[in-house]
């Protein structure tokens, strides 16, 4: 039976650093305030580089780290939320950079979850003999669109700009065991950003700029309450499904969204600190980019090994929800 694993892996964050210091400038706020509701201290900002370009980085490093070389690669699956532009997707734009001739390039809008729910795609791909190598990006440039003033600060100090990519290749062993997605629609407005968008009409107007309504706004206590019960669920639903224990897991890694969700998890699954890595307080939430960017990241400092057994997972806009079993 065909399979698919992970065969390369890079990311990439812009050079600017913005600090919580930096925050405090520009609204009320203050580093130690920052901290305890989120852990973050601080994050990545592009200057002038476009979400397509911090894919570009990191698919590159990828797929050197693969061996392979850009003309190898057959599909490449980009998620984001922050697109270059309101269409085309990033996907196409990728592959123009890439320089690679006209191989099919698809973007995916699930937010946080955009990774778990991209590899799902492209295991399917390959495990059909469709595609030999996957290239998955996840890649943000959320900067240009925070509000960054008092009226913003609940989602301004949280996120941040970055990427990380995969390649994926065939394999006669699993790599991708499993994977679990769920959605919950009825929670769009808990966490989203209303403007621009087909649901009105016109799609913005001034007095919504004036207004803020093309910022992204966050219910947040919803939002924890709903992520740390969904993460539960979903990672004890992927080891269930694999006959798996919190044992035989070699690592678990969790969208970075807010530490203080990641410490109740832990607490709750009694998961030990040396079996996650964390780099929230260097990035903040980079959504889409943040699960590959962490691995790429534990890989790298030596924590995450060949034939490590890892469990990443995610909880996202939408409501989103998503969880992997994969055998690096």
């Amino acid at each position: 039976m065909r399979h698919s694993r992970i065969v390369g892996i890079g990311h990439y964050v812009p050079e600017q650093v913005m600090t919580n210091a930096d925050l405090e400038s520009m609204m009320d706020t203050s580093d130690e305030w920052i901290r305890q509701r989120t852990g973050i201290e601080e994050r990545r900002v592009v200057t002038k580089e476009s979400t397509s370009d911090l894919g570009y980085q990191a698919s590159l490093r990828a797929i050197e780290n693969a061996g392979l070389e850009p003309k190898d690669i057959d599909l490449i699956v980009f998620a984001t939320l922050s697109p270059d532009y309101y269409f085309p997707g990033c996907g196409p734009l990728l592959q123009d950079k890439l320089g690679v001739d006209t191989i099919p390039a698809l973007d995916i809008r699930q937010q946080c979850s955009g990774f778990v729910y991209g590899l799902a795609v492209a295991d399917q791909f390959i495990r059909t003999g469709a595609y030999d190598h996957v290239l998955l990006v996840g890649a943000e440039v959320q900067s240009k669109g925070l509000d960054y003033t008092t009226r913003g600060r609940d989602l301004a100090v949280i996120f941040g700009d970055g990427a990380g990519a995969v390649v994926l290749g065939p394999s006669d062993e699993p790599g991708v065991q499993s994977f679990h997605l769920h959605s919950q629609g009825k929670h769009y407005d808990m966490l989203w950003m209303e403007k621009p968008g087909s649901a009105n009409k016109p799609i913005i107007t001034p007095e919504d700029i004036q207004e803020g309504r093309h910022f992204p706004k966050m219910e947040g206590q919803t939002v924890f309450k709903h992520a740390t019960r969904r993460f539960g669920e979903v990672i004890q639903e992927a080891l269930k499904a694999n006959d798996l224990s919190f044992d035989d897991i070699d690592m678990f890694f969790f969208h970075q969204a807010n530490l203080r969700i990641v410490e109740a998890l832990c607490k709750h699954l009694s998961i030990p600190a040396e079996k996650t890595f964390n780099n929230l307080s260097r990035y903040g939430n980079t959504t889409a980019a943040s699960l590959p960017l962490c691995i790429s990241e534990a890989v790298e400092a030596g924590r995450l090994k060949r034939g490590d057994l890892i469990c990443p997972s995610a909880f996202g806009s939408g409501f989103t929800w998503a969880s992997a079993i994969i055998r690096w």
